[in-house]
């Protein structure tokens, strides 16, 4: 068996389904599965050990007809027996048929699901993850969704490890912040940051009720003077700068809260099943966090992150 599916989308998209490639793999111990995505997204495989190979193609771009022939002829020659698309672009169902693929799963559509072999309802209210686990029911498989999780590399977990033995970080865990950006973590909330005042708020919250409890900050080059205004307030802060997805995984694998906004390392916390609280602007936290008290998304009343104050978020971490 030879199945490829086509997932727009960011880093945290494919996050989401991680769990359909899972139920994928149980159904089909021996099949080969392949994956085409943005190449904004690639690297979100670093952790993902359930695909063949990744293939980039621009879903968001006006792409070439040379760009789409090319993206046909590889469906083509590649002689799968299913396709699954997770996206809604009539002109990928119209591609799909032209490739002779024998089975062909998508959402309805009212322009492109006459191209496809099976089609199913896009519930889109629902949590992200069994919404591209429903497109398996074109293919038979009724099965639960299943959590997610990923494989972060060996070489990653002993990167992480070296940093927390230079941080001092050996002897338990800690609180991981994503405050900032990461070229590697597209998708969910960042059109929006989280005020830089807020956050020197929220840290100084935890020095004062449990200054032994370390606070892990990350680092990029895209954070400008965000870690040195944050460390103006808490000099005892540990700053990590991982440079790809499995290495910030790694680090988030070892801490007991995860604090950040609707993003990657939101997924990669989840996914590792760490304690997350996670701060959402326009988005439905409903939609992109599993329903369990060990991970809870805060909204903001207003739509905009900045709107979420420091004590919404101190009333969620202890309790109160």
């Amino acid at each position: 068996m030879r199945i490829v599916a086509l997932v727009p989308g960011g880093i945290g998209d494919q996050m989401l389904f991680f769990p359909t490639l899972t139920a994928l793999k149980t159904a089909y111990p021996q099949g080969d599965i392949d994956v085409i995505v943005e190449p904004r997204s690639t690297g979100a495989y670093r952790v993902c050990k359930l695909v063949s190979s990744v293939m980039p193609f621009d879903f968001r771009a006006r792409s070439s007809p040379a760009d789409w022939a090319n993206l046909l002829g590889i469906l083509r020659d590649r002689y799968y027996d299913v396709v699954l698309y997770a996206g809604q672009q009539w002109g990928i169902d119209l591609l799909l048929w032209l490739t002779g693929i024998p089975e062909r799963v998508g959402y309805a559509n009212p322009l492109g699901q006459r191209f496809l072999t099976k089609v199913i309802p896009q519930i889109s209210e629902q949590y992200v993850a069994v919404m591209y686990h429903d497109l398996l029911k074109g293919l038979g498989i009724t099965t639960p969704c299943p959590e997610p999780s990923i494989n972060v590399p060996l070489g990653d977990v002993e990167w992480a490890e070296t940093e927390r033995s230079r941080l001092g970080l050996n002897q338990g865990g800690y609180v991981f912040i994503y405050a900032g950006t990461c070229p590697f973590a597209s998708g969910g909330d960042n059109d929006q940051r989280y005020p830089v005042a807020s956050w020197k708020a929220i840290i100084q919250d935890f020095q004062k009720r449990q200054p032994e409890l370390p606070v892990v900050l990350t680092k990029s080059p895209e954070d400008g003077e965000l870690v040195p205004e944050l460390m103006s307030v808490a000099p005892t802060l540990k700053v990590v700068e991982p440079d790809d997805i499995g290495k910030l995984s790694a680090m988030i694998a070892g801490a007991s809260l995860v604090l950040c906004q609707h993003s990657a390392p939101m997924h990669l916390a989840v996914a590792l099943q760490v304690y997350t609280l996670a701060l959402f602007g326009p988005t439905d936290p409903a939609k992109f966090l599993p329903a369990t008290e060990k991970f809870v998304g805060i909204k903001s009343p207003t739509h905009h992150l900045g709107d979420i104050t420091p004590e919404m978020v101190m009333k969620q971490v202890w309790g109160e």
